[in-house]
């Protein structure tokens, strides 16, 4: 049956209701949108509502018919008179509300046309004929006499018209469902939907049938309460004996509680829903389940916007300014590889709009399939690290269901070669192009001569031009490889980036330029300074010397020396503009997308090592910006001596992309055997073989020496396992062959759950067994030594000065810890002398017990700044040390969860890692749970009275603007929405537990 009126329906809203919308809204919307009629106007007086009910249907067929003549009351005949068009009533009330006369004359309690009056009427008439309340909701079933039936359809629908109820009492079909929503006002249909979710079943399935059972459940409920009788007795109520009168105080009752529902309902503000808004909601339901089936079939239908709604388009106009894909997108993106969701390799040239793809292959799995979705991103500019997603991939413990058959692996990257490798190991597709938005050109300077790389050159490069810079001798000496004349060339108008082979370069070439920059000082003054205090605020009052000296002249560097919130500080200025110059070291070149003008490779090398090609690519891809930039340039300066080499970088082929698993990389191959083992996925050396073989290993076996075949390097990374105590194996006869079946020891799989490096998880066993015989608790220093990583040893080189210091400093009982360890008193205080040392004691000891009092430091002080003056160190060193002792201090966590021995470290290690990952004093930890708060902002916000996740979750975006210093309306409205999110999570989380608690268990002696 079609739609009253001959209206289009929608779809339902369900899918597009926002996830906090209350119980019901979902429906009311729906049927909003789909019905969306203007009501009539009122009129001077209402009709009586036989006649009321008449009139509205004659309206309705459009025609002039007679009104059928009055029904007598019955069960069947009360049906059309209550089909609820309440019209306006006659006289408008200005005073104050009254529950007596608030309706008006006919819809009033009391009124002679009033629902409590039809239920009078019904009830008398079911209490003469001796009906129970079973045989109440018999008369109204669809199973009625024809003749009945027919006489109040006649009466319904007037000449011509549908019959709206039929014989029954708004019961059941489509049409009650829309009479209710349509014609009830929206608070009473609140208090309607309330009633609907005391019967409704939790499991009943969303949209129209789900509407119908509330409207027609709750009108029920209202019109004939015999109905709730019978329902009171089916949930164990006391049964009315068969033929008994109805109750009259029950009766009342319910008429107090329908007047007391209605007053309020009618007094009580209605919901403002924007209907603009539910229309969109609707639009975007719709699109996606159009796209939905785009997708997931084979035609060539991309849907509204490559499988996804067209809502996605204008988001990223709105928020990116991207109103067209490139060419190259658009082929990529209908692919027939994509469309069979085929694994995929795209190459491109840097900032040539990969991620974009990627991001619009992320949203078709997330809206459209219903999957989730990992991406994963490098942090270095190598070909290995670009392509992380293969070597980690081979380790079972942390992918053992990535490669399955219903999984799709995307690959994208700007620097590939041996493609042919990547794509037998994965069996994907290659896409590749040249494209890049902004021309790139390429140059080299030696001495004052610039050249142009040319393919066709004999050489590699061809002669462009002289620089015309005007050097002093003073100057000359300053700046001898002519850093000034190749950037004054373009800022402050335009951007520059110069990569430095070290970080102590970095500072040097910043301090150097803007000596000689005082003309630029007046570019965005106000911004500059704003930056300056920002970068106070982060350092507690203390910011970099070099920094304060170059931010006033539009220049800045950076690399790993500075703190999280200083990089990123100073990548949101040099993006805004406010910053023209950055001196960097080669790190900015993978992790984060700032391009520029112009590019400057201050020397070909990283560190002491010469220049990689695929670093190099990294590097000049960041010259030209998309949208702004016409061209971009990159200048590499070089040294005559260095001439030969930088001609072979220029035209030598990217590096080959290597497995991690091959022997020069040691452990790789002994972390998967183990977790292979351990996840349960190999027992046997065969079925190990089997599984190598579809490794990237395995598709590069000739790259393995004749010496040792894939066989010898399982074989011997099993036994390796055995001797360790992580594998044990145990000999089976199977088929008349001997062979041996492997299983993990408890040790092993303490290893791959924590995932322990295999070079320590012994030497990590025997420091935690040795730690239960005496671990000091007075302070936590012991718990710190046990959760530094392994992996900073190398880098530490301890201020044998600062050692003594620092050990003087400890109490006697954390003196102790020193010695436990192995690191004595007497060897301390020679090495700060100067004295000879006899006494071997190892280093790897001395510099973690070194590391272990940086942590102590920062844990009481909190303060990154402080701790990296008091041990000099960089503060960036000081934080990424801090980082990973919150990772390792949760992997040694999960170690020990897995070792009943070691049960006494699980409380302790829980409250370290969290001290680690966050550490602030102990009422800002709840504030930086939320997304996008740092240490400084929850300060900020913790002083401004928001203490807590609830006075977050709860607070105005506005308000927060202008109580919270350099805080963006935009970053105000994403802290608020993350609070909301984490605490409706906690919520949650804290149900559940209710819910388990509250749940029976199902062996519960007795319990049916």
């Amino acid at each position: 049956m079609g739609p009253p009126h001959g209206g289009a329906r929608g779809p339902p809203l369900l899918a597009a209701q926002p996830p906090t919308a209350a119980p019901g809204a979902a429906e009311r919307g729906a049927y909003v949108i789909r019905r969306g009629r203007r009501r009539r106007p009122r009129r001077a007086a209402a009709p009586a509502p036989q006649q009321r009910c008449n009139t509205r249907t004659q309206h309705r067929a459009g025609g002039s018919a007679p009104r059928a003549p009055p029904r007598p009351t019955s069960t069947r005949a009360t049906a059309a008179p209550t089909c609820g068009e309440r019209p306006p009533p006659q006289r408008r009330h200005d005073g104050p509300d009254s529950e007596e006369d608030m309706f008006g004359d006919y819809d009033s309690f009391c009124g002679s046309g009033s629902v409590l009056a039809q239920l009078e009427a019904l009830e008398r008439a079911q209490g003469g004929e001796g009906a129970v309340p079973a045989a109440a909701g018999a008369a109204r079933s669809e199973r009625a006499a024809p003749a009945s039936g027919s006489a109040a359809a006649h009466g319904a629908a007037g000449a011509g018209g549908s019959p709206r109820q039929g014989g029954r009492l708004l019961h059941g079909g489509e049409e009650a469902g829309d009479f209710g929503l349509d014609d009830l006002p929206s608070s009473q249909l609140l208090y309607l939907e309330e009633l609907a979710g005391l019967s409704c079943a939790p499991g009943e399935s969303a949209g129209v049938k789900r509407n119908e059972h509330y409207v027609n459940s709750c009108l029920d409920k209202i019109l004939n309460p015999s109905l709730c009788r019978a329902a009171d007795q089916r949930e164990g109520g006391t049964a009315l004996p068969a033929g008994s009168k109805h109750d009259p105080s029950r009766r009342e009752s319910l008429k107090d509680h329908l007047k007391s529902a209605m007053s309020g309902n009618a007094k009580a503000q209605a919901p403002r829903v924007s209907k603009t808004k539910q229309l969109k909601e609707a639009v975007l339901s719709e699109e996606i389940c159009v796209a939905r089936k785009a997708i997931e079939s084979s035609c060539d239908d991309i849907g509204p916007f490559y499988g996804l709604p067209s809502k996605v388009k204008d988001l990223l106009k709105q928020f990116r300014g991207i109103e067209a894909l490139y060419e190259w997108q658009h082929d990529c993106l209908t692919l027939e590889s994509l469309q069979q969701r085929k694994n995929l390799i795209y190459s491109l040239p840097t900032s040539g709009g990969k991620t974009l793809v990627a991001e619009i292959l992320i949203l078709q799995e997330l809206l459209c399939r219903q999957k989730d979705v990992l991406m994963i991103l490098p942090y270095v500019a190598i070909v290995q690290e670009k392509v992380s997603y293969v070597t980690e991939a081979e380790r079972g413990s942390k992918f053992k269901s990535s490669f399955t058959e219903n999984t799709q692996v995307i690959g994208m990257s700007a620097t590939l070669n041996n493609v042919g490798d990547l794509q037998k190991f994965l069996r994907a597709d290659y896409y590749t192009n040249n494209f890049r938005p902004v021309e790139l050109k390429e140059y080299i300077k030696i001495r004052d001569t610039i050249y142009e790389v040319d393919s066709k050159a004999e050489c590699g490069f061809t002669f462009s031009r002289l620089l015309s810079f005007k050097y002093s001798s003073n100057l000359e000496k300053a700046d001898p490889d002519h850093i000034i004349a190749l950037v004054t060339e373009v800022i402050p108008k335009y951007s520059c980036l110069i990569f430095c082979p070290t970080k102590k370069n970095c500072e040097n070439v910043a301090a150097m330029v803007c000596k000689y920059l005082n003309k630029y000082v007046s570019h965005r003054e106000k911004e500059k300074q704003d930056l300056i205090k920002n970068l106070k605020a982060i350092g507690n009052g203390s910011i970099c010397p070099v920094l304060k000296q170059t931010i006033p002249f539009g220049i800045a560097y950076h690399h790993s020396g500075l703190t999280n919130d200083e990089r990123k500080s100073i990548e949101e200025a040099y993006s805004a503009g406010v910053l023209c110059l950055l001196a960097c070291t080669a790190t900015l070149a993978a992790g984060v997308n700032l391009p520029a003008r112009r590019v400057i490779l201050r020397a070909p090398y990283v560190a002491r090592e010469f220049l990689k090609k695929s670093q190099y690519k990294q590097m000049i891809g960041r010259a030209g910006r998309a949208g702004i930039d016409s061209a971009g340039e990159s200048i590499l300066i070089a040294q005559e001596k260095d001439k030969q080499l930088v001609q072979d970088l220029i035209s030598s082929p990217l590096e080959n992309c290597y497995s991690n698993l091959l022997p020069e990389f040691n452990k790789g191959i002994q972390s998967l055997l183990l977790s292979l083992v351990g996840l349960k996925i190999a027992a046997t050396l065969e079925e190990i073989y089997s599984f190598m073989c579809h490794t990237l290993l395995g598709v590069q076996q000739q790259l393995l020496s004749k010496e040792k075949s894939l066989w010898d390097i399982i074989k011997e990374g099993v036994e390796n396992l055995i001797e360790s105590g992580l594998v044990k194996g145990k000999s089976s006869e199977k088929d008349d062959n001997s062979q041996t079946v492997l299983t993990i020891t408890q040790l092993g799989k303490a290893t791959y759950k924590g995932s322990i490096d295999l070079t320590h998880c012994n030497t990590l066993y025997r420091e935690l067994k040795k730690g239960l015989e005496g671990l000091v608790l007075e302070s936590n220093l012991h718990l710190l030594y046990l959760a530094t990583p392994y992996d900073m040893i190398g880098n530490c080189n301890p201020d044998w000065m600062i050692y003594l210091r620092q050990f003087n400093q400890l109490s006697p009982a954390e003196q102790r810890i020193a010695d436990i360890v192995g690191v004595p008193e007497s060897f301390v205080t020679k090495k700060a002398s100067g004295q000879a040392i006899r006494k071997n004691v190892d280093s790897a000891v001395i510099n973690r017990l070194y590391l272990s009092f940086v942590l102590y430091s920062l844990l009481k002080e909190t303060n990154v700044w402080s701790v990296a003056e008091k041990f000099n160190m960089s503060r960036g060193y000081v934080q990424s040390l801090l980082t990973s002792a919150a990772s390792f201090a949760s992997c040694v966590l999960h170690f020990c969860e897995e070792l009943e021995e070691f049960w006494v470290y699980k409380a302790l290690l829980t409250e370290l890692t969290k001290q680690l990952t966050y550490c602030v004093k102990a009422e800002l930890i709840p504030l930086m749970e939320v997304a996008g708060v740092l240490e400084a902002r929850a300060k900020q916000l913790y002083n401004a009275g928001y203490k807590t996740l609830a006075h977050l979750a709860n607070a105005n975006p506005e308000t927060l603007v202008r109580m919270i210093e350099h805080l963006s309306r935009r970053q105000a409205k994403q802290i608020v929405s993350s609070a909301k999110m984490l605490l409706s999570e906690k919520a949650a989380a804290l149900q559940e537990e209710v819910d388990e608690l509250l749940r029976m268990p199902a062996d519960t002696p007795g319990a049916c």
